[in-house]
C-alpha cells in the first residue's frame, strides 16, 4: 500500500494531512508513505521530520499511489495522473464548485469528502469539522482581542478602573464553545446565543450568559442547525439587535450544510455598536453572517471593524496539522486489514456517510442528480 501526501496548492493553505506521528504509524502497518517535498512548511514540519518517520520524500509527482490525502482538493493536474480506484480522502468541500466535484468523480477514484462525517459518537476521533473549528473558535478570540484598543479583562488600578470587555458569541456549535471558553480565559463577560435549546447548558456550564429568543427549537437530529421560519428569523434579529447595541466584541460561527451562511448581524446592526466594537466572522467563506465582511479583509464600517480572515484554522497550522493528520489516520484505519491491504466496506456508517464517488460518477445521496 502506498500512501501519498500532497503540497496543498490552495493559497493562503498551510495545513498539511500528515504529521510525523501519523506517517510513523502507517509505516507500522507496512504502508509506503510518500511525501511530497515543502508539504509541511507551513506547519513547521521539515521535510526531514517526515524522512525521520520512515516517510519518502517526493521531489516531483507520486507514483501510482493507492491513496491520497488532502486537506483542501487536489490539484487537477494531481487528480487526472490517480489510477481509478485509488482512494482519495481529505477536506473535499462537497458543497461547493458542482464542475470540480463531478472532476473528482470523473477521475474514477473513491473518494471521501471527510466533512460529511456522520456526527455518532465514533466518529469523533475522525471528525476533521470538530478538531479544526476547535482551533478557529480559540483564533477568533485572540484575533478580536488584538484588533480591540482596550483590554479584555477587568483591571483595578490607582488611576481608575478598566471595564471588562463585553463578548457576544453566535452559534454554539464546537468554535463557538472554545470560543466562549477563551474569552472568559481572557476576563471577558461573555454571552452567546443559539437557536438549539439544548446549548444552554453548555453556555452556561462556560460561565457564559445565554440568550434565547421565545422560538421553536431549531436543533436537527444530527445536531446541526435548521434554517429558522420566518417568525421566528424576526423575533430572533430583534432580541440579538437589541443586545450587540452593548457588546464590544461579536463572534459569529453559524453555518448550515449545503446553504449560504445566514445573516446574523445586519448593517443596522453594527451601526448600532459603539466605535472601536469588533465582529469576527467566521462564515465569511460561506457569504459571512454579517453582509459587511470580506474575505481576508478588515472593513471599517462606521468605526466598526469587521474581520473576515478566511481558514483560522489554518493559521494555527503548527496545531491545526497534526489535528487534522490524525483524524484522517483514524479513519483509514477503517480500511487498512490486518496484512496490510486496504478493504473499503461500504456497510459502514462512516464509510457510507463520506464516500462522494466511486466508479467514475458521484454516489453520496446528496449530490446524484443535483446540479
Amino acid at each position: 500500500m502506498k500512501i501519498a501526501i500532497p503540497t496543498e496548492t490552495q493559497v493562503g493553505e498551510r495545513r498539511v494531512a500528515a504529521s510525523p506521528d501519523t506517517v510513523k504509524s502507517y509505516v507500522k502497518k507496512g504502508a509506503e508513505v510518500w511525501v511530497q517535498a515543502g508539504a509541511g512548511k507551513g506547519s513547521s514540519i521539515p521535510d526531514e521530520a517526515f524522512a525521520a518517520a520512515g516517510a519518502k520524500i517526493a521531489q516531483n509527482d507520486f507514483d501510482d499511489p493507492d491513496v491520497v490525502l488532502s486537506v483542501r482538493r487536489p490539484s487537477a493536474e494531481l487528480l487526472k495522473s490517480l489510477r481509478p480506484g485509488a482512494i482519495l480522502m481529505g477536506g473535499l468541500e462537497p458543497y461547493g464548485d458542482r464542475q470540480g466535484l463531478e472532476a473528482i468523480a470523473s477521475s474514477g477514484v473513491v473518494a471521501f469528502a471527510m466533512e460529511l462525517m456522520p456526527r455518532i459518537t465514533r466518529a469523533q476521533a475522525m471528525d476533521i469539522l470538530s478538531s479544526q473549528a476547535n482551533l478557529a473558535g480559540y483564533k477568533a478570540v485572540i484575533d478580536a482581542a488584538h484588533h480591540f484598543t482596550r483590554a479584555f479583562p477587568m483591571m483595578m488600578t490607582a488611576a481608575g478602573t478598566v471595564p471588562a470587555a463585553k463578548v457576544f458569541i453566535m452559534g454554539v456549535g464546537v468554535a463557538g464553545l472554545q470560543a466562549i471558553a477563551t474569552a472568559r480565559r481572557l476576563g471577558a463577560i461573555v454571552s452567546a446565543t443559539d437557536v438549539r435549546r439544548a446549548t444552554e447548558e453548555q453556555v452556561k456550564s462556560l460561565g457564559a450568559k445565554f440568550v434565547y429568543a421565545d422560538i421553536a427549537d431549531a436543533a436537527t437530529s444530527g445536531g446541526y442547525a435548521k434554517e429558522l421560519s420566518a417568525e421566528d428569523k424576526a423575533k430572533q434579529a430583534a432580541l440579538v439587535a437589541e443586545h450587540v447595541k452593548g457588546q464590544d466584541v461579536v463572534i459569529t460561527t453559524a453555518l448550515i450544510p449545503g446553504r449560504p451562511a445566514p445573516v446574523l448581524i445586519t448593517p443596522d446592526m453594527v451601526e448600532s455598536m459603539k466605535p472601536g466594537s469588533i465582529i469576527v466572522d467566521l462564515a465569511v467563506e460561506r457569504g459571512g453572517n454579517c453582509p459587511l465582511s470580506r474575505p481576508d479583509e478588515i472593513v471599517e464600517h462606521k468605526g466598526v471593524k469587521i474581520v473576515g480572515t478566511v481558514n483560522l484554522a489554518g493559521r494555527l497550522a503548527g496545531n491545526a496539522s497534526p489535528l487534522f493528520a490524525k483524524n484522517l489516520a483514524n479513519f483509514l484505519d477503517l480500511m487498512i486489514q490486518k496484512d496490510g491491504t486496504l478493504k473499503v466496506d461500504e456497510a459502514d456508517e462512516c464509510i457510507k456517510g463520506t464516500m462522494i464517488a466511486r466508479d467514475g460518477a458521484l454516489v453520496h445521496p446528496m449530490f446524484q442528480g443535483a446540479r
